[in-house]
């Protein structure tokens, strides 16, 4: 997939209320709508029916070359070599200290790596990455201009993806296969940043009008960024840069299972990362927080409990499925327990399970 054309977009997103550049409605924008006029029911058709948002802005680097396997595999906490074509996964970019540059979906090709992630990422990771390429037959490419993106979600996603492409999606969890969608060529990428059936289009950005237009007029709903948020925070999905920073330890997420393997030999970082499963546990985990009360905290909120840090917020939102405030938030230890209650100024904070049941 390589494009090097430029079209109009964000234009067609016809009905869209565009993000402020200076001041986003949310902390990180994956796209250019902030919404279609109707944030409520745009959060309810990617729980209900189906919907499609634009998640142009993100991140993607593509990893070419014969060693790109093995050099990414030195650099992360996933096992990427074990990587078949057609399949991904998660992994922590971490620094010699352990700590996290970068939590990014690596989806296997017959020909290169893609790295997926957050909006902005590459001016950080790519000097990082260069760093220790040395010898190495690998070729490091920034295609967030070129390659465009599409959230597809919700329970009529897969059967709708299929109508239009003509096969079903992945079953497998970051799974993904080459598409014709409109005439254009595209990767169609299971995920779970919102909860059901979640789909990546990665696609030559030049062709992100057509679809969109193809995938709204088969009924997929046009949703923004304010109704993804809300729904990524029940589906408990971390963004690099607010719920994760450098400053973070791959454990303190969570994401063990998906992201980290223990058993994979040396890599950078990866005698922190040992210690800490050594030892049993990190200090703090990312977990979520119900709110009893009306106020929503602010990200960044730090909670005390007789006198010691308990809890520090970094997303929150009103959650319809809890009708109330919802939370990301670093819980110490002690109280990181699902069921786990503690007073705070915006009244009694308990941690529940993420996904949202």
């Amino acid at each position: 997939m390589t494009s090097h054309a430029t079209n109009p977009w964000p234009s067609a997103l016809t009905g869209a209320v565009l993000e402020p550049t200076a001041t986003p409605s949310v902390t990180v924008p994956c796209g250019h709508a902030a919404h279609f006029g109707d944030p409520v029911a745009e959060y309810a058709a990617l729980m209900q029916t189906w919907g499609v948002a634009d998640f142009s802005l993100r991140t993607q680097i593509e990893v070419r070359g014969s060693d790109r396997a093995s050099f990414i595999h030195n650099l992360c906490t996933a096992h990427v070599k074990r990587l078949q074509a057609g399949q991904g996964t998660e992994a922590f970019i971490t620094n010699v200290q352990g700590r996290t540059l970068g939590l990014v979906y690596v989806f296997c090709t017959p020909e290169t790596l893609v790295l997926e992630t957050v909006p902005g990422q590459a001016p950080a990771l790519l000097p990082h990455l260069d760093r220790y390429h040395i010898t190495e037959d690998v070729e490091l490419l920034d295609r967030s201009d070129a390659w465009g993106e599409l959230l597809v979600a919700g329970p009529q996603a897969a059967a709708g993806l299929a109508e239009l492409t003509g096969a079903a999606p992945p079953a497998e969890y970051l799974a993904h296969h080459e598409a014709t969608l409109a005439g254009a060529p595209a990767f169609v990428r299971r995920a779970a940043i919102v909860q059901g059936d979640c789909f990546l289009l990665g696609l030559p950005r030049e062709h992100l009008p057509n679809v969109w237009q193809t995938l709204t007029e088969a009924g997929a709903k046009p949703v923004g960024n304010q109704a993804v948020e809300v729904a990524r925070v029940e589906a408990g999905t971390p963004w690099y840069g607010v719920d994760l920073t450098d400053r973070n330890l791959p454990q303190e997420l969570d994401r063990n299972d998906l992201a980290i393997n223990f058993n994979k030999g040396c890599y950078l970082g990866q005698e922190t990362v040992a210690r800490l499963d050594a030892l049993g546990h990190v200090n703090q985990t990312l977990c979520g927080l119900k709110f009893d009360g009306e106020q929503l905290p602010t990200p960044d909120t730090e909670i005390e409990v007789e006198g010691k840090l308990a809890a520090r917020i970094t997303s929150a939102v009103l959650s319809p499925k809890l009708s109330g405030p919802l939370a990301l938030a670093y819980v110490r230890r002690g109280r990181n327990t699902v069921g786990i209650s503690f007073p705070t100024p915006q009244g009694t904070a308990t941690v529940v399970q993420l996904p949202l049941a």
